[in-house]
């Protein structure tokens, strides 16, 4: 792993939009952690628990600009519109492999989905060490863990919860009707059309 580097003490910031909460985790050039949830409690304690251990933070009432930028991001992502923001993740202090499969799907663009056996494919490892990545994405919803689902358009898990997923993935329909392959380092990530997991869902 890389030196992690901080420029001086790291600020939390949270912000409500509606009934919503997001966080932010930064410092003045990059951005350690973002969350959302349904309480300033829960979003506070999910920054803290993804903050690199040997760095310090405090809890910041005003936010910085970056910190602005990145809670209206998180807002707009979560309402499903399409972001064109792109922030400075933080992750020197990740393994190797949580930076490849990060990367990887960050890539898939809203409307989309791809499978954790795909993202493997694209990014290494197995469909199951993919899902474990997911498991503790500390960018959500920048890193779109949410549009990663089963090999058979279902769901699979969520750390926020099915339901949330679900929603989130609704917002988020465009009327694709194909699928697409998405250039990742001399290799492709196949992604295909949420609707495919609405319509599968809507069967059941």
């Amino acid at each position: 792993m890389s030196t992690l580097e901080v420029g001086n003490v790291l600020g939390l910031y949270v912000g409500a939009y509606n009934d919503v909460w997001f966080g932010v985790a930064c410092d003045q050039k990059q951005i350690f952690a973002t969350t959302f949830g349904f309480s300033k409690e829960a979003v506070l304690d999910s920054l803290m628990k993804n903050i690199p251990f040997n760095v310090s933070f405090q809890y910041e009432k005003e936010p910085s600009s970056l910190a602005k930028r990145v809670l209206d991001a998180l807002n707009n992502l979560y309402m499903g519109k399409d972001s064109s923001s792109v922030f400075p993740l933080a992750m020197e202090h990740l393994s190797n492999y949580a930076r490849s499969i990060l990367r990887v799907v960050i890539l898939i663009p809203v409307g989309y989905v791809s499978s954790y056996g795909l993202v493997a494919k694209a990014g290494g490892g197995g469909a199951r060490a993919v899902g474990r990545i997911m498991a503790t994405n500390p960018f959500a919803p920048i890193v779109p863990c949410h549009r990663v689902v089963t090999s058979d358009y279902g769901l699979g898990g969520y750390g926020g919860g099915i339901d949330v997923k679900l929603a989130f993935l609704a917002r988020e329909k465009r009327g694709y009707i194909s699928a697409r392959e998405i250039p990742v380092d001399g290799k492709k990530l196949h992604v295909f059309p949420v609707e495919f997991v609405l319509k599968r869902l809507r069967k059941e």
